[in-house]
């Protein structure tokens, strides 16, 4: 095997000039969100000098994307995905205005920066369901790990460049921090007109490309094993073992509380991160997804319990590092499994439940190991949290043997679809977008 191929695979952004776009938009505008980011944390912390009131902005950006993701799962499955995505990108596009209005006019209404950065995360969440069943449709099932982890190394840029360049503008200039995300959300929303018509491949009769079952996500998820295992591993990794809300209270134990050092601990996650992204050519080439993902899910906890337990800080960051690989690897191999997995009729509804699961099990975690670590103290909590996932991980492997044995397709075959909850096929014309290719987290 040549050494090239252990690298990041290129593949995807050589073969497919819409995904090539489509990459370039969505890091521009990750970017941009972690930009925006800081500039509303630096704002509400500014107007308030409450972290009850920062934190306020993760619960409503929380909320937004549990409460409309579901909804852009169901669109996703009805009408043209390209219609949803460049929709509420332009949605974004005009919250980040908004937001840059809001501060450019010297307001003071916290509850009005709330409110826009709630509407800014549910124009997200309602365009996400759509966006992750892109790669399964503009690229060959053979890239499609390959695509999630370009998408998912450039995510982990943003989140280790972008705080530090938003940081520097919000320092000089809040509506300027904003102004950049506005014009990288606007770069995001004119490369969607570089896609192809995508509507939905299944159709009803007289529905318009509908699919018949409205619950059908949920439905096929619980009768595909490879499905609600690949999810259960998700849920056991973060659930289990988030080790985000713990960082303060391990800085304060082991090292003073020096803020430069909590700083050192999210990015060691994202260094990690970058790391296994650059050498994903690997990862994205084993075709057995399924065991790879236990194995990364494994390793995540395994090295947060060795976080919790490690003492100097050269240990403490390689334990974070071997963590933010792990999960990258798990995110990845998960992704290209669900959309691989999932027939295009349902892959909307499933990627939205994805979608959902990854919002929600990160958030739900901190929140469990905030409340163990005032129990039991930090390096507890993350070593009994930390075991558990990794345990857990290992049940789930064992009882779920189509996961285990899960091999990913090489060959365009549409995965099979139990009749009762079959869409019908429109008689009167074939439908269009389909996989236009021969034949992924997270």
């Amino acid at each position: 095997m040549s050494a090239a191929r252990h690298f990041t695979d290129l593949r995807p952004l050589r073969s497919s000039g819409p995904f090539r776009a489509l990459w370039l938009g969505t890091s521009l505008a990750g970017v941009g969100g972690q930009i925006a980011n800081v500039a509303a944390l630096a704002q509400v912390w500014e107007l308030t000098r409450s972290p009850i009131w920062t934190g306020a902005l993760g619960l409503a950006s929380g909320v937004a994307m549990l409460v409309f993701g579901p909804v852009g799962g169901h669109l996703a499955d009805r009408y043209d995905r390209r219609t949803i995505v460049r929709l509420s990108t332009a949605a974004q596009a005009l919250a980040a205005l908004a937001l840059s209005a809001q501060a450019a006019a010297g307001s003071r209404a916290v509850l009005l920066l709330l409110v826009l950065v709630a509407a800014q995360s549910a124009a997200g969440a309602v365009g996400a369901p759509a966006r992750r069943t892109l790669p399964a449709r503009l690229l060959p099932p053979g890239e499609v790990a390959a695509g999630l982890a370009l998408q998912n190394l450039s995510f982990q840029a943003a989140l280790l460049a972008g705080p530090a360049v938003g940081g520097l503008i919000a320092a000089w200039s809040l509506p300027a921090a904003y102004a950049a995300e506005t014009v990288a959300v606007g770069v995001a929303f004119a490369v969607t007109f570089a896609l192809p018509a995508l509507p939905p491949v299944a159709s009803a009769p007289g529905s318009g490309g509908r699919p018949r079952s409205e619950r059908g996500g949920w439905t096929y998820v619980f009768r595909r094993p490879t499905l609600w295992g690949s999810f259960a591993t998700d849920l056991a990794a973060t659930l289990l073992a988030m080790p985000i809300a713990l960082f303060p209270l391990v800085n304060q134990e082991r090292f003073g509380g020096d803020p430069r050092t909590l700083g050192l601990f999210l990015s060691a996650i994202a260094v990690g991160g970058i790391a296994a992204g650059a050498f994903s050519g690997t990862v994205t080439r084993v075709r057995r997804a399924g065991l790879l993902q236990l194995g990364a899910a494994t390793v995540w906890g395994l090295a947060l319990a060795g976080f919790g337990l490690a003492g100097p800080l050269w240990l403490s960051l390689g334990c974070l590092a071997v963590a933010g690989a792990a999960d990258t690897v798990s995110v990845v191999t998960r992704g290209a499994l669900v959309q691989l997995e999932t027939p295009d009729a349902f892959r909307g509804r499933v990627s939205a439940i994805d979608h959902v699961i990854g919002v929600a099990g990160p958030q739900l975690g901190s929140f469990r190991g905030g409340l163990l670590g005032a129990a039991v103290g930090a390096s507890a909590a993350l070593a009994i949290g930390g075991l558990a996932a990794a345990a857990t991980v290992l049940v789930v492997g064992a009882v779920n043997r189509p996961l285990r044995r899960y091999v990913a397709p090489v060959e365009a075959v549409e995965p099979e679809v139990a009749p009762e909850l079959a869409p019908a096929r429109d008689t009167g014309a074939s439908a269009e977008g389909h996989v236009n290719a021969p034949k992924t987290a997270g």
